[in-house]
């Protein structure tokens, strides 16, 4: 029989988008640590800058979870995998409970909250309203009874007669509490926002000050005794284990990649599978370093903000040059998105040109629109150093540059079967033992990344043994 274990647990839900989950995440997980409990913290969906976020509050690396990318069975190992048997483990939704991929609300918040058997507390946004918040939260209940909502809190409450006015109407229409009312203010103030959304822990400019000016924003109006009672009344879940299995012998490669505040969208169960492959992960900051490490037998390149910091990175030349030389020398560089704009000619950007490292034969333009935005499914079908002809993959994008060189999309290895990838239908750049695409990729959605990342390393570490 299977052990099982409690994961003391609870969704953080909206009604809608910027309903104010991510401030009220924070809070909570600052306020209870503050009690000196345990918090470990999950986001639902692909967001790097939520999870980034609730990994800099809860003092852990946060999972995303992502039924779409995973699947529901590997959404609930990975969850179990991470979770405390005590404390508290707070799943940040995204959107509103019922946004999914499809008018079913297929792999929404509240189809993971039913998966995980978690109670949902439902963060409404009272700006303008008074009753007619209990409407809303009353048709949440009735579009899906099964999902398990449990409370409300109130974000940007005007007055106390508005609080009163809501809360009353939510008791008596929907039979909820409300354990939780947070007053109206300038959001960006703690929290500023820009074009991907909101700006990372990394870069915000005041984050020593934040920890304070969270706390004091659900100091004494969140009911934290009541919200932890919800999270303990969950039923078991199958005890976690390891969420990789099959894992390549990788003892003695070396996988470079880079990291700091231009670069630094890494889910964490990207990086682990290759540790727990044996290799040896080399951490580089593109701004700072002069060149690459010795030894490395692949460079990982996520994604990020480097328009942002062009004109550092621009500046950096040494270490542009020495990422130009790896490529022609042949290491195998796989890179997502900001990865792709580092390795172009140049970044556009708001007048404004920042030489690249130029290893691919393309500049690329940000705009002020989306340039794409959501899931992708790809379907590998020209050779290439990473995947096998004929698979697929499944990831997600969200970009506001794209390629404005003519002719480029003839050396990419994928047909676009949902979304945007690189434009003209097709992903997935390949320039020698080089991969870029827009595409990120979750490792547990797509097993074969990991696999074909180390095994293009060890045939680099064959060629050139350290």
């Amino acid at each position: 029989m299977t052990p099982s274990a409690p994961y003391p647990r609870l969704v953080l839900a909206g009604i809608s988008g910027d309903s104010g989950k991510t401030l009220l995440a924070l809070g909570l997980t600052f306020a209870l640590r503050d009690q000196e409990l345990s918090v470990r913290a999950f986001k639902k969906g692909p967001d790097y800058i939520d999870a980034a976020w609730l990994s800099w509050a809860s003092g852990h690396p946060a999972r995303n979870l992502d039924t779409y990318l995973m699947g529901f069975d590997r959404c609930t190992s990975c969850f179990t995998a991470s979770a405390l048997q005590d404390g508290l483990n707070l799943i940040e939704g995204n959107r509103g409970l019922y946004d999914g991929s499809d008018a079913r609300g297929t792999h929404s918040t509240g189809e993971l909250a039913k998966s995980l058997k978690a109670p949902v507390l439902l963060v409404v946004n009272a700006t303008k309203v008074t009753r007619t918040a209990a409407a809303m939260v009353l048709g949440c209940q009735r579009l899906d009874p099964q999902v398990d909502i449990q409370g409300v809190v109130l974000n940007e409450v005007s007055s106390a007669r508005h609080e009163k006015v809501i809360r009353d109407a939510v008791g008596a229409e929907c039979g909820l509490p409300v354990l939780g009312c947070i007053p109206r203010m300038a959001g960006d103030s703690l929290l500023p926002a820009r074009h991907l959304g909101l700006v990372t822990p990394y870069e915000h400019p005041r984050i020593h000050e934040l920890k304070a000016n969270l706390l004091e924003l659900v100091r004494d109006r969140v009911d934290l005794g009541r919200i932890l009672a919800l999270a303990r009344k969950t039923p078991p879940l199958p005890a976690g284990g390891r969420v990789f299995t099959d894992l390549p012998d990788a003892r003695g490669i070396r996988v470079g990649f880079l990291r700091d505040s231009a670069l630094s969208f890494y889910y964490p169960e990207n990086l682990e599978v290759l540790e727990q492959s044996g290799a040896t992960l080399v951490a580089i900051s593109p701004l700072t370093a002069i060149g690459l490490p010795h030894g490395l037998d692949v460079l990982y390149i996520g994604g990020g903000f480097p328009e942002t910091h062009g004109a550092a990175l621009s500046a950096n030349q040494d270490f542009l040059s020495a990422v130009q030389t790896a490529a022609l020398d042949g290491l195998p560089i796989y890179a997502e998105c900001g990865g792709l704009m580092l390795l172009s000619q140049a970044i556009r950007w708001n007048g404004e040109r920042y030489p690249m490292a130029g290893v691919l034969p393309f500049e690329v333009e940000v705009f002020p629109a989306m340039q794409g935005h959501g899931y992708v499914e790809l379907l590998v079908d020209r050779p290439n150093p990473f995947f096998a002809v004929g698979t697929a993959i499944r990831g997600h994008e969200f970009h506001y540059s794209r390629i404005v060189t003519e002719g480029v999309h003839s050396h990419t290895a994928c047909a676009v079967q949902r979304g945007t990838g690189c434009g003209q239908g097709r992903d997935g750049l390949v320039q020698r033992n080089v991969w870029a695409s827009y595409t990120h990729v979750h490792a547990l959605g797509t097993y074969e990344w990991a696999r074909g990342l180390l095994a293009a390393a060890k045939r680099r570490a064959q060629q050139y043994p350290h």
